[in-house]
């Protein structure tokens, strides 16, 4: 084997690990991307990918369509026809009423074809209002569109706060079980050595290294939780499944209620900003508009009419320039007796809106009212929690040295562990349920896309 072949080999060997290496390296990165996710951008991307938000845009664009086809209802009406025909010889007596002898005026023509063309115009001067009332009802309707779409999107935001709590918890789970997993692990250790030199029973051994196995459990069960928590802000995000949030964990210290409005100033918010509401108040409109449209039925229609016609058979006849215009007046005398019923359909859809918005405003009175308590309750737990903390850790450091100079059992020592672990597991929770509870008043409120977009 020559030199160059051996080059050749080895050239190509080494390309082939070097893109081997960089494909792994890309693989892994892939694999492992991690982003660092504050709040406001989590909201911007849910926003953005929401497909909620995509259904209510397209009912926005259907909306304005109608609305747009309401108002062209009062542009001229233009029709155009026309057509040619093939004839066959056809038997022809005309009479013109001659007073001569004879049975005809001369030969008949000759007739194979036939060819005509029309032209209508018809431009609406009254009819029944219908036509103003559909451009109102259509009008309503299009604004209930767009208030539909802004309450979904301030649903899609308090899912995305929710959920951006609910992924601090995982983490926070997983952080304070290791952390206690580790103390746990060097538990055993010291209380291995101490069983070892007679100075520790084998029984309490056996309790330290159950609390071990325990913890381990709790944090694969907390690993898991994570592991859905942050598949599901992906999907909300519109991220790949295997991104790793890091959540901006800065907003959950040191929340404290800040918000000095009473629960009635939030409630008259509500009626005041509630989309929900608002929306209501359009199809009302909306309902009303229609009452007024179906009305019109009975009334008589008035339009300005014109139109031209041409027409020409070969060997009989040509027609030009034949232009009518005139007036053209419309009633259906059976609206008299058939429209009684469209009137009573109509009032009964509007009295079921009527019925709907004083079931909302009910609605809203006891949303706000247990936003505002749930909102006030999650700062008392949060207060409490603190104290909850400052007592497990000092118990725990009591019980502690009393288990070192033999005043306490293990079990008091390892009670007092789990105490302190579920402080300050409690307290973590506490600040993303505050945080939660706060824009969910908000949400109630109908400000919260007015707060949290500021």
């Amino acid at each position: 084997m020559n030199s160059k072949s051996i080059y050749a080999r080895l050239y190509a060997l080494s390309t082939g690990i070097l893109l081997s290496l960089v494909f792994q390296a890309a693989s892994a990165q892939q694999s492992n991307t991690t982003k660092q996710l504050s709040l406001s951008e989590a909201i911007s991307l849910s926003i953005q990918n929401s497909k909620q938000l995509k259904v209510s845009q397209a009912k926005i664009d259907e909306a304005n369509a109608k609305m747009k086809e309401a108002n062209e209802r009062q542009l001229p009406d233009l029709s155009v026809s026309g057509a040619y025909m093939r004839l066959t010889q056809p038997n022809i007596d005309l009479k013109f009423g001659s007073s001569g002898s004879g049975s005809g005026g001369g030969e008949a023509p000759k007739v194979n074809s036939a060819a005509y063309g029309m032209a209508n115009l018809s431009i609406p001067v009254f009819a029944g209002m219908m036509i103003q009332n559909g451009k109102q009802a259509a009008k309503y309707l299009a604004t209930a569109s767009k208030l539909d779409a802004e309450k979904d999107k301030e649903d899609v935001m308090q899912n995305t706060i929710a959920a951006y709590s609910n992924l601090y918890k995982a983490q926070q789970s997983v952080f304070l079980m290791q952390e206690n997993l580790k103390q746990s692990a060097q538990r055993v250790k010291d209380f291995t050595n101490l069983e070892k030199n007679g100075l520790l029973a084998r029984n309490d051994l056996l309790k330290a290294e159950l609390q071990q196995s325990n913890y381990e459990l709790l944090l694969m069960d907390a690993q898991n939780s994570l592991k859905v928590a942050n598949l599901n802000m992906n999907i909300m995000l519109g991220l790949p499944d295997n991104t790793q949030l890091e959540v901006d964990s800065t907003i959950f210290k040191d929340v404290k209620a800040t918000d000095a409005r009473g629960y009635g100033e939030f409630e008259q918010l509500a009626y005041q900003n509630r989309k929900d509401a608002q929306s209501l108040q359009a199809h009302e409109g909306a309902a009303n508009a229609n009452v007024k449209m179906v009305k019109g039925e009975m009334y008589p229609q008035l339009a300005l009419t014109g139109g031209y016609v041409a027409a020409y058979i070969p060997n009989f006849i040509t027609i030009t320039n034949a232009v009518t215009a005139g007036v053209g007046l419309k009633y259906n005398v059976h609206s008299l007796w058939k429209n009684k019923t469209k009137v009573a359909e109509a009032n009964a859809q509007l009295a079921q809106v009527r019925a709907s918005e004083s079931k909302v405003n009910d609605a809203i009175h006891m949303d706000v009212f247990q936003s505002y308590e749930n909102y006030l309750l999650s700062y008392k737990k949060m207060d409490t929690y603190i104290k909850a903390i400052e007592q497990s850790e000092e118990n725990y450091r009591i019980t502690k040295n009393k288990h070192a100079n033999a005043l306490a059992t293990t079990t008091d020592l390892l009670d007092a562990d789990v105490a302190n672990l579920q402080a300050h597991l409690n307290y973590a929770f506490a600040k993303a349920d505050a945080l939660v509870a706060y824009n969910k008043l908000l949400q109630a409120a109908g400000i919260l896309d007015q707060t949290v977009t500021k």
